[in-house]
Formats: C-alpha cells, structure tokens, sequence
C-alpha cells in the first residue's frame, strides 16, 4: 500500500505540515498558518472535480471547456463536521447537455468516489461563463 506516501508532522500546538513528495501543505484547524482540514478536503473535491470534468468532456467527445472554475461552499454541523457542499461549475463554452459533464466528472473524480454518498456536492453549472 505505497500508491500514495505522505508524512503529516505537527511540532506543538494544532498546526501540521504534510510533506507529500516535493511538496508541502500546512494546515491550522485555527486558521492561522493555512486554511483548516475541513476547506483542504472541499478544495481537494473541487481541485479533482475540475480536470475530471474536463477528461469526460474529451472522452465524450465535446469540444475543448476552455476556462473553467468552482466556486464552492460547505456548510458544517454544530460540531463543525462537514454537512453538505455546493459547487458552482463555471465553463467558458457553451454546453448544450451540462448534466452529462456533470455524471462524467462525478464518474472520474477520485474524492467523489471516496466521499460518502450524502456528502456528495451538489453541483450547478454555468455555461458561457466567460
């Protein structure tokens, strides 16, 4: 099980900083020194969802997306558990069936497919964006 190696440390205090391969991510669940785990994970949906959609237009057959963006938000429970998250997918071209780039990224997207179920995003798309 070495498809993906990454070593989290966290010296004193809340704050850790992961090393994964050259790179490295700090995270603060008090927002201090970088964003908390609970917005690291909706970026990381969103930051999977993005070329996954664009994938699934190729593979569909669809001409280039251009520009695209998500702007996402989440909404946490009185423990501060991730409850729900919403994308608003923004494309540059005009898509006539968006709902299918949507079931294609939702196929392709690695973190949807870890994600349970009722936490899933629920996704808005808006053509000819740019």
């Amino acid at each position: 099980m070495d498809d993906i190696a990454l070593t989290t440390t966290s010296e004193d205090g809340y704050e850790t900083q992961s090393d994964i391969g050259d790179f490295t991510l700090e995270i603060d669940p008090m927002e201090q020194t970088g964003p908390n785990p609970n917005a690291v994970l909706v970026a990381d949906y969103a930051s999977c969802f993005l070329p996954a959609v664009r994938l699934g237009a190729r593979k569909a057959g669809y001409d280039d997306p251009g520009q695209m963006t998500i702007d996402a938000e989440a909404t946490l429970d009185d423990e501060d558990h991730l409850e729900a998250i919403e994308f608003v997918l923004s494309i540059e071209a005009d898509i006539e069936e968006p709902d299918e780039l949507i079931e294609r990224g939702e196929e392709l997207c690695h973190v949807h497919a870890a994600l349970r179920e009722e936490l899933h995003a629920d996704i808005t798309v808006e053509t000819d964006a740019f």
